[in-house]
């Protein structure tokens, strides 16, 4: 949790020479709005969304009441800013974006569906620089398949990372290629761009911004995951343990068939090792190859494909192993 470190925050930036005393902070996290709003639109992620999603595109909900109500499928993007925790003093923020959905239509689907990425940039003078970012994908469930990358990897540090959103269940990418990881039922084909209708600041939860009440409503978890953080010091500790060419999964070995999905180079020597000794990793999990995901870059492309066949014939050997984990989900 991160609540009671806006006052905090606030003191230290009046401390440092960053006070923003005549700036009004409408939801009273230390942060000026003005300052919320110019860092929303510049890290904007570029999104990319199903041309056939059942949903169209990320909805515009009623303003000023606490009923989730569809306004409009125009592509609105949902913002949000606060201060991030550091031991050192320096000035940090994290970000989260949002983009919510009328109905999530895969499977076991459901009306109202509230997904988001979120970027933590750091101050430098004037400038603001992404560190880390962070994609969603199946939360809170047995196919979390979540990701977090150094902002360099995605070539995202002054501006939003590419993040492609799977058509009807609407999880967060950071690479294409991943979304067929998880239970599977995710696909990014025939993708186009997001046109996006505007980045609208939700505020916080308690301290609503531009009318968005609608957070807190029944249906969904969105003010929950407003409340959390994306970026805590163990999955960033380990991450940093990495390569610079590796995304990372947020939640290594929760589940095996899931958390073994190598496709980067550095990965592929421990995948392509032998039947027997990639199956007992399969079945285990192992940390030594659950950790990267992903090379970012023009020289994936061959890794990518080696990997995965490498990988085909341990799958279907250790799937028996892993079959009560993922199941029937």
């Amino acid at each position: 949790m991160r609540l009671g470190w806006g006052l905090v925050f606030a003191v230290v930036l009046c401390a440092g020479g960053w006070a923003q005393s005549a700036a009004v902070d409408s939801d009273a996290d230390g942060l000026s709005d003005v300052l919320e709003q110019r860092l929303l639109e510049q890290f904007v992620p570029t999104f990319e969304i199903g041309a056939h999603d059942c949903a169209v595109r990320p909805a515009e909900f009623a303003r000023n009441v606490k009923l989730a109500r569809v306004q409009a499928q125009n592509g609105t993007i949902y913002g949000q800013a606060f201060p991030f925790r550091t031991a050192s003093g320096t000035r940090e923020v994290e970000l989260h974006f949002y983009h919510l959905w009328s109905d999530d239509c895969g499977p076991h689907g459901h009306p109202l569906d509230a997904e988001h990425v979120a970027v933590l940039v750091r101050a430098s003078g004037e400038n603001w620089k992404a560190l880390y970012w962070y994609a969603a994908a199946h939360e809170q469930t047995v196919c979390d398949v979540s990701q977090i990358a150094r902002a360099s990897t995605l070539h995202a540090e002054t501006k939003g990372a590419q993040v492609w959103v799977s058509p009807d269940k609407h999880a967060s990418y950071l690479d294409a290629r991943l979304c067929s990881a998880g239970c599977g039922a995710d696909r990014c084909e025939q993708m186009v761009p997001l046109s996006i209708a505007r980045v609208v600041n939700l505020g916080e939860v308690g301290h609503p911004m531009n009318g968005a009440e609608f957070p807190e409503a029944p249906g969904w978890m969105l003010a929950e995951k407003m409340q959390q953080g994306n970026f805590p010091v163990e999955p960033v500790a380990r991450l940093e343990r990495l390569p610079d060419t590796e995304i990372a999964w947020f939640h290594p070995g929760r589940h095996p068939m899931q958390g073994v999905i190598g496709i980067s180079g550095a990965t592929e020597g421990a995948i392509g090792r032998g039947g027997s000794e990639t199956t007992e990793s399969l079945g285990k999990a192992s940390q030594s190859t659950s950790d990267a995901i992903s090379v970012v870059g023009e020289s994936s492309g061959g890794a990518v494909g080696t990997s995965y066949r490498r990988t085909t014939h341990a799958l279907g050997k250790s799937v028996k192993a892993v079959g009560k984990a993922v199941g029937a989900r």
